[in-house]
Formats: C-alpha cells, structure tokens, sequence
C-alpha cells in the first residue's frame, strides 16, 4: 500500500478570481519532508451540447498560452458558490447562445493531477434553445456546429488539442453515440 501524504501546513501564495496558487509543506511519513506548489480551484463544469438533429456544439476561440485558436466544448469555473449544474447552463448560455432543458452527468475528470486539485463535471446538454450569448469581455467564440464524426477528424487534424475537451469527449462519446442510435 502506498504511503498517504501529511500535509504540516499550508497557505495561499496568490489568489484571484477563478483560481489560488497555494504552497502546502508535506511529509511523507518516514520518509520525507518537502513544499507541494499547486493551484487550488473551486471546480468547473464543461458541456456537450447535443441539438435534436445530432450536431454538436462547441466553440472555436482563441487560447491566449497557445497562440492559437482552439475549438473547444463550453466550460468555465464554478464561482460565487454556483453549483456544476449552475455553472454549466451559465457557460453555455454565455459561450455558445443555446440553453438546455436537460443536462446528464456523463463523468468528472482532474485535469492535469500533478498541478492542480481541480475537478471538472461533464454534462450532455440535451433539448437545445437560441438566446443570447454572453461573452465575458475577454472572451471571443465562434460556435461551431459538427457531427460526432466531425469532432473526430478535428481531433485527428489537431483542430482540437484541449485536453479537457479530449478527457470530455472520452467521457461523453458514448452517451452521445447513444442518444443518436
């Protein structure tokens, strides 16, 4: 079995709106004493959205880190105590125009384990409707509308390259293969 980590203390490094760079000391019992860095995270929430006539919805933005552009499911950060469902009818709104009657948990997954706590919540938003998006003022999407075998070939050709959007796409296929038949 292996050996559980100690934490002897910990504290915020830095903090800002979506997320907390946090140092902890640790021990690991008889063995050895260390500082862990790491980004502290409420959480997020990414979507799947899936229209009545089998298309998926994402969004195509550019990824400032990447200098390039990226195409991506709709996802965002939980924030002033939303919950995943909350936080995920929000990003969709916000990032692609459509509301959803009924959003499935499909999975979570820790996006990068060694630097981050966070966990991210996936929904199949189903029972799609047009409103208004609602960008954040940094934030500039494309929404882009394809057939699951469509999202394929973008991962295939590197059009996709997020890794969140890769584990999503991992957790949500089946589901989505599913509901098409």
């Amino acid at each position: 079995m292996l050996q559980h980590w100690r934490t002897l203390s910990s504290r915020a490094i830095h903090e800002n709106p979506w997320w907390t760079y946090r140092l902890d000391d640790f021990e690991i019992p008889g063995r050895v004493k260390g500082q862990y860095h790491y980004v502290h995270t409420a959480g997020s929430s990414m979507v799947v959205p899936l229209t009545d006539d089998g298309r998926i919805i994402m969004v195509n933005q550019y990824r400032y880190l990447g200098r390039r552009e990226s195409v991506e499911f709709p996802c965002g950060s939980l924030q002033h105590g939303r919950t995943y469902p909350e936080t995920a009818h929000l990003e969709l709104r916000e990032e692609t125009g459509y509301a959803a009657k009924t959003l499935e948990p499909v999975g979570r997954f820790n996006p990068y384990n060694g630097v981050t706590d966070e966990m991210c919540e996936v929904f199949v938003a189903t029972g799609l409707s047009p409103t208004q998006a609602q960008p954040d003022a940094t934030e500039e999407f494309e929404v882009v509308a394809c057939r699951p075998a469509e999202l394929e070939a973008f991962i295939s050709q590197a059009k996709v390259w997020d890794g969140m959007t890769l584990a999503a796409w991992a957790l949500a296929r089946e589901t989505v293969f599913g509901r098409l038949g």
